[in-house]
């Protein structure tokens, strides 16, 4: 109660009195225990037991006491009832009849945390700043009754805090200015009109100019600009980032260091305490240290006086004991700054004391001084800390851990970093407080060990049952979850299986409606093909090729490979004609210009004047590209599906087409060919895309030629089994022992791609036996029993020959020998005998079936071959190494075959000739057939397009008009007669035509320019003599594909004039370092063995007529 009474009284000295009652206290407990050692047997438990509570209970209130110390309020007078008021509060501490109004108010300021408070600082100031009591209340009794009257008003206006002129009353009277609250639900809304958008003016920037040009005089940097900043000078561009700027004056200052001298080191350093009440949060009441303590209790034990001081051996380490004082205050001019609140744990300084204590067997040793000196140092914050102890505790109790050493300033900022946070610590956390950490963290990872505590077994046998519940659990739900994974595929599957089958009905019954409405349509243009023939009509030409995907997918550049016939267009020759090209590629300006000038040489081929050329024909012809051929680059559709799938093409074609005859002329005929011309309403010039695609196979085609009854030769055809290939090829070799070279083709390939030869009589070991044993038999030869052991014996040496001399032609798409026989096991093929002479020619037949049921031939030619001795490269036309009429009997038989099985259209007939060396006579064999539209009957087209020459079927001749002569006067007329008769002795016209010239070095070239480069070279058209060179642009946009055509008077002077262009424009193209990828010489070559041909036959005939 005294205590509590000097507290009252004299605040300033409650840390002292409490200091020296607990030091009265523990010089009392020591000199017992020294009398309890002296006299014998003394009780002093009940003693101790007292003197421990006193002690207890003054430390809390102690820790009471500087707690009410530190966040006591002080307040402002209270206004009295009239002039007997008296001035004496203070902003100290309230007087005893103000007691209860002060606590009262004190309690309410607890809850109000967000109202100003006083600072100890602020109220020095104020009372600096008020006159004293005395003063102020003898002024209050002498003022008048208004000037009172005011003053109370004033002190009631400071007692409400919701006037609004309580600002002004304590702002004149105490010079507190309280912050301005504005009252936003009172507020009314503002009338003026609200503006929108940015309200400051943008910054300057560098002007363009100075950005482009950095040579210009850069701009002046006005004041305003000056104060946004250098670095926003710099950002804006107004100073150069790489400039180097000086302030004046510089920012950081350069003063010299002084240094101390190491030795002097003071680590107490006086504590300043501002005027005013005194914060003791941050004093240590217990000054001296615990083991201080027990060790002057020890030496009194044994002396029985009173311990003697010892100095520390280290000042920097140990604080030297000395006599607590009352805390002298001392008072600075300096600015005001709030301190700390008095709930921040100690740090800085008391830090430094590295409080450390164990926790033993999960325990932690209360009563300990070391412990209890970690507890009193931080009182404030204990609930935290102990919060977190408890987590300590419980995993090393969990862990079994003998023993841990707690740092406790790691402790106390663990628990405050995880006081407001509701998630729990982790064993991380917890350990990272330990200072034998790495001893504990040995243990705790030790198998085993988290079962190793009080109730370890019990843990232990939750731990089983958990993870084999879990085990049982989570094997049932992947089970479940693969079930349900099975049940969802099965369910897409069945679902997908049967939209699919739906889809499949749908289109396998629009196929069927489309073939029904194709063969009607069929018939009816069949009926009236004889009037639209000779009527007013519109072809659509689409040359698309529709082979298998895999096909179109092993050919480079297939939409040029399509582009191929764009001759097509000279259908226009015929005036009733006109035409609608669909192009597989995009056509550039220039390419549509070429055909524009083309198309319009019409008139002057008609009239042979150069200068009546005519632009009528080009409203005849339209050329349409779909618009799918730049949505599918890379799916190698062919030209019909691209159609298909290309409306806005359509209905421009519905347009065109509208009140006209029409009819589709196609390449290779597809199932899409029969969609297209469904959608247009218009018959096609062809059979069934499945009868065609039959027959245009090699199988297919063996089975027209047997049925045509013509020279094939000896071949086996429809063979799909390694077995059938070495009997079949046994067979062939025993049957035919003159044959040297066998072919393999493929039956979906054309022009020459799939053929693979072996030379297999050259690696026969037995050839010659077998020579000698059909020589033995004679005509009995013929006979299987004749052949049984020479057929046996060839059969067994097949298999290794084919193994290793077996050679595919197109190594590009085949290229070994196993690869071709695993495409031709799968798609089955032909054996085929190649012809046993050394000098063979190859010939090509174009015909058509008109759909009345009429045969024409329209072209035959003599192959050209560049690249491969089994592809045709180009055509020498009219046909020169058969006799016409032999010719004309086989194709018309194949056309007659072709007829009886619903072919009709265009299609081509391949022939090869020689000389038998066994009989000495030419021999005609039927090799291949082809139901599509060929490039040859495009360039015949163009040919005839700009000569019109008439194609003599019967003869194979191709001849020209002969020029119109102008009238002139009976004299002269015998002269010229004569003259124009001597010019016009050879009306026959001879061409060279090709539409695979490739030269990559072509793309490097325009066409403009390429024509500048013919016409140096004398490279072009009469149109007067019908004879020259004619180009056909293929390539608009890479420009290394071309076609041309060469015409003259003779077959050896169209030859050598497309040998000549072709090595004039190789040369021009091609430089010793610039080769690139052509095919211009390997042509050359074969035109040069084929000149060579031509002049030995004409040597021969001159010779036969001289004798």
């Amino acid at each position: 109660m005294s205590v509590m009474a000097e507290y009252k009284t004299r605040p300033e000295q409650v840390g002292n009195i409490l200091v020296k009652v607990q030091e009265d206290l523990v010089n009392l407990k020591e000199r017992l225990h020294v009398q309890a050692e002296r006299h014998g047997n003394l009780d002093l438990s009940a003693l101790e037991a007292a003197i421990h509570k006193t002690e207890l209970g003054l430390q809390e209130h102690t820790e009471q006491i500087s707690h009410q110390v530190n966040n006591r309020v002080n307040t402002l007078r209270v206004a009295g009832p009239g002039p007997g008021a008296t001035g004496s509060q203070t902003w100290d501490i309230l007087p005893e009849r103000t007691k209860g109004h002060a606590q009262t108010l004190q309690s309410d300021t607890k809850g109000m945390s967000r109202r100003p408070v006083a600072t100890n600082h602020m109220m020095a100031m104020v009372k600096q700043q008020a006159p004293p009591a005395r003063a102020r209340g003898s002024q209050i009794q002498g003022l008048t009754p208004g000037e009172k009257h005011k003053d109370r008003w004033s002190m009631r206006v400071m007692q409400n805090p919701q006037n609004e002129q309580t600002r002004e009353v304590l702002d004149d009277h105490y010079s507190i200015q309280l912050p301005l609250i504005v009252d936003k639900k009172n507020q009314k809304p503002s009338s003026a009109k609200v503006h929108t958008g940015s309200t400051i003016d943008h910054l300057a920037v560098l002007p363009k100019s100075h950005r482009v040009d950095a040579s210009l005089v850069p701009p002046q940097i006005s004041e305003n600009q000056a104060r946004q900043g250098i670095l926003s000078l710099i950002q804006r561009g107004l100073i150069p980032p790489a400039a180097e700027l000086t302030l004046d004056p510089a920012p950081v200052g350069h003063k010299q260091v002084a240094l101390h001298d190491p030795t002097n080191k003071e680590r107490d350093k006086q504590n300043v305490i501002a005027e005013g009440p005194y914060h003791f949060a941050g004093v240590r009441f217990d000054e001296t240290a615990p083991e201080e303590r027990y060790a002057f209790m020890a030496a009194e034990a044994v002396s029985g006086s009173p311990p003697v001081e010892k100095k520390p051996r280290n000042l920097a380490h140990r604080r030297i004991p000395q006599k607590l004082e009352p805390v002298q205050t001392k008072t600075f001019e300096m600015k005001f700054q709030p301190l700390p609140p008095p709930t921040t744990p100690a740090s800085g300084d008391f830090k430094s004391n590295n409080f450390r204590f164990p926790i033993q067997h999960g325990k932690v040793r209360e009563l300990s001084p070391e412990f209890m000196a970690y507890k009193q140092n931080y009182c404030l914050c204990w609930g935290s800390i102990v919060t977190m102890l408890k987590h300590l505790e419980k995993l090393l109790t969990n862990y079994a851990v003998p023993i841990a050493f707690v740092n406790g300033d790691r402790l106390a900022d663990l628990a405050m970093e995880f006081e407001l946070d509701s998630q729990r610590p982790s064993v991380d956390d917890l350990l990272s407080v330990l200072v034998n950490k790495d001893d504990v963290i040995a243990i705790v990872k030790r198998p085993g060990q988290r079962y190793m505590g009080p109730f370890g077994k019990e843990q232990a046998a939750t731990k089983i049952q958990s993870t084999f519940r879990r085990y049982v659990t989570r094997k049932w739900y992947l089970e479940h979850r693969r079930l349900k994974w099975a049940s969802g595929v099965i369910a897409i599957t069945w679902v997908m299986n049967v939209k699919m089958s739906q889809v499949r009905k749908q289109l396998k019954y629009t196929r069927q409606a489309n073939m029904e409405t194709f063969r009607t349509r069929s018939k009816k243009f069949a009926a009236n093909w004889n009037r639209i023939k000779n009527s007013r009509r519109v072809v659509i030409h689409v040359p698309s090729l529709g082979y298998a995907q895999h096909i179109r997918e092993s050919i480079g550049d297939f939409g040029i490979r399509q582009n191929t016939q764009f001759a097509r267009l000279c259908d226009l020759r015929d005036p009733n004609v006109d035409v609608i090209y669909v192009s597989p590629v995009p056509i550039n300006d220039e390419t549509l210009q070429y055909y524009a000038k083309l198309v319009g040489l019409k008139t002057a081929v008609d009239s042979s004047d150069v200068a009546k050329q005519s632009t009528d024909i080009q409203e005849r012809y339209k050329i349409i590209v779909p618009e799918a051929v730049k949505s599918f680059p890379t799916h190698r559709m062919c030209l019909a599906t691209h159609l298909k799938y290309s409306p806005r093409a359509l209905r421009r074609i519905k347009a065109i087409i509208k009140g006209k005859d029409a009819y589709i002329v196609p390449g290779m005929t597809h199932l899409d060919d029969i969609d297209v011309a469904a959608i247009l309403g218009v018959p096609i010039l062809s059979g069934e895309p499945d009868v065609m695609s039959l027959y245009s196979s090699h199988s297919g085609s063996k089975r027209i030629f047997a049925s045509a009854n013509i020279s094939t030769p000896p071949s086996e055809y429809d063979v799909y089994s390694i077995g059938q290939v070495y009997e079949s090829l046994a067979q062939l070799v025993t049957e035919n022992l003159d044959v040297r070279t066998w072919l393999f083709k493929l039956d979906d390939e054309f022009d020459g791609r799939g053929i693979a030869f072996c030379h297999v009589t050259d690696h026969l070991r037995c050839h010659v036996w077998v020579v000698k044993e059909s020589q033995r038999y004679g005509d009995k030869w013929n006979k299987k029993w004749a052949q049984e052991p020479a057929f046996l014996k060839i059969q067994h040496e097949i298999p290794e020959i084919l193994q290793q001399y077996a050679e595919p032609c197109n190594k590009s798409i085949y290229p070994l020998w196993e690869l071709f026989l695993e495409a031709f096991l799968s798609k089955g093929g032909v054996i085929e005998a190649c012809p046993p002479s050394e000098s063979v020619t190859a010939l090509k037949v174009d015909m058509l079936i008109e759909p009345s049921g009429k045969i024409s031939i329209l072209t035959a030619g003599d192959q050209i071959h560049a690249e491969s001795p089994f592809a045709c490269w180009g055509v020498s036309t009219p046909q020169s190494s058969v006799e016409p009429d032999d010719l004309n009997k086989a194709c018309v038989k194949v056309a007659e075959a072709c007829k009886a099985r619903g072919v009709i259209g265009h299609f081509t007939i391949d022939f090869v000739t020689f000389i038998d060396p066994k009989t000495d006579e030419q021999v005609l064999w039927a090799v291949d057939l082809s139901l599509s539209y060929s490039d040859t009957a495009a360039m015949n087209q163009l040919i005839h397009f700009v000569t019109n020459a008439k194609w003599d079927g019967r003869s194979h001749e191709l001849t020209i008009d002969p020029p119109r002569q102008e009238r002139t006067g009976r004299r002269r007329r015998k002269a010229e007669s004569q003259t124009q008769s001597d010019l016009n002795t050879n009306l026959n016209r001879y061409a060279v035509l090709s539409t695979r010239l490739l030269n990559s070095n072509l793309a490097v070239i325009h066409y403009s320019v390429f024509f500048q480069m013919c016409r140096a070279h004398g490279i072009g058209y009469d149109i007067k003599e019908k004879q020259g060179t004619m180009f056909t642009l293929i390539d608009s946009f890479n420009r290394e594909n071309l076609g041309m055509v060469t015409i003259g008077d003779n077959l050896q002077g169209a030859l050598s004039t497309f040998a000549r262009n072709l090595s004039v424009l190789h040369q021009e193209f091609s430089t010793t370092n610039m080769q690139g990828n052509t095919n211009f010489l390997a042509a050359i070559e074969d035109i040069e063995a084929i000149l060579g041909t031509t002049l030995t036959n004409e040597e021969e005939e001159i010779a036969e007529t001289e004798n």
